[in-house]
């Protein structure tokens, strides 16, 4: 099935060309039949890019989608025309009183950044609280993820004296998770962090069911039991080159980056990478939307309650 996206919006064409079924929305307006409602909250500089990435993932998916960006505020953009954040992005205070089925929350190059020191960190934590009364699912993606841990749980703020760069092994602890249905017992999938979150530390502060782990890379895969709020430390959306801009860039400011781990053929930059965690990312938002979102959300949001998943889960 489809993804529901503007007429307009620059990843029409592009995800077109690569023969994704995607719906503008005057077609979709003559169906009849309820779209999942998800809203992605971009956090991340290339907005267009990024947008790209995460609904290429959502339209692999037997369900209809209609997705709405959000931006975290009315900041201008260094690297995104305003024209489009005008066009095609929300503003909190238009959408605060509606209800969505799911909300994507974006990483952002924040890792080295302390929360408080965060320019919208405030806003964030408002559109988190707001997300427990009115969203269904959350997926916090990377930086999200360690702000959402930090909001959700207290959990400090742990960081690694050198970047994790690189497509990792990982492995899963509940084969029949939800989220994990289908998964195989190691998989790859990209990182892009400074932050840390081993095992023995989620553990130790959370109660979130740990679904797969990495050696090296420690969590990527945690959930709360409610199964609303879902955790993903690394970057299954990532193109086959981002990691490599990512390397080009650093290198150009000078930080002298470790070439990133298991990406480039014989580890040489001057190889083109191979994507080796597409499939994986297809199927990771696919179980989301339908474990997590679908099977969850009323089929009226107008009568979602906070309160249906707390009675469901006792």
């Amino acid at each position: 099935m489809p993804i529901k996206i503007p007429d307009q919006l620059p990843a029409t064409d592009i995800l077109r060309n690569e023969n994704i079924f995607i719906m503008a929305e005057s077609r979709a307006s003559t169906q009849e039949i309820r779209p999942l409602k998800v809203l992605i909250l971009n956090l991340m500089p290339k907005k267009i890019e990024t947008e790209t990435q995460f609904l290429r993932l959502l339209s692999n998916s037997p369900l209809q989608v209609d997705v709405e960006l959000l931006r975290i505020d009315d900041r201008p953009s260094k690297n995104t025309p305003t024209e489009h954040l005008d066009t095609f992005y929300r503003q909190f205070e238009t959408i605060k009183n509606r209800n969505f089925d799911g909300l994507i929350i974006t990483g952002a190059p924040l890792g080295l950044v302390q929360f408080e020191d965060v320019l919208y960190w405030e806003h964030l934590q408002t559109i988190m609280a707001w997300a427990k009364a009115h969203v269904t699912s959350t997926l916090y993606v990377c930086w999200a993820a360690q702000a959402g841990l930090k909001l959700l749980y207290d959990l400090p703020k742990r960081t690694r004296k050198e970047k994790l760069s690189g497509v990792y092994h990982h492995e899963i602890h509940d084969p029949h998770h939800p989220v994990l249905r289908g998964f195989d017992d190691t998989f790859l999938a990209p990182h892009s962090r400074y932050a840390d979150f081993s095992p023995e530390f989620l553990n130790e502060h959370t109660d979130l069911d740990i679904l797969a782990t990495s050696d090296i890379a420690g969590v990527y895969l945690a959930s709360t039991k409610d199964k609303r709020n879902v955790f993903v430390t690394g970057h299954p959306e990532y193109d086959a080159m981002t990691l490599h801009n990512e390397y080009i860039r650093d290198l150009g400011e000078g930080m002298e980056p470790a070439i990133p781990i298991n990406y480039y053929p014989n580890n040489n930059p001057d190889n083109k990478p191979i994507a080796s965690w597409r499939s994986h990312g297809h199927l990771l938002f696919s179980n989301w939307l339908n474990y997590c979102v679908y099977q969850q959300t009323p089929y009226d949001l107008e009568h979602f309650s906070e309160d249906k998943f707390t009675r469901d889960e006792n």
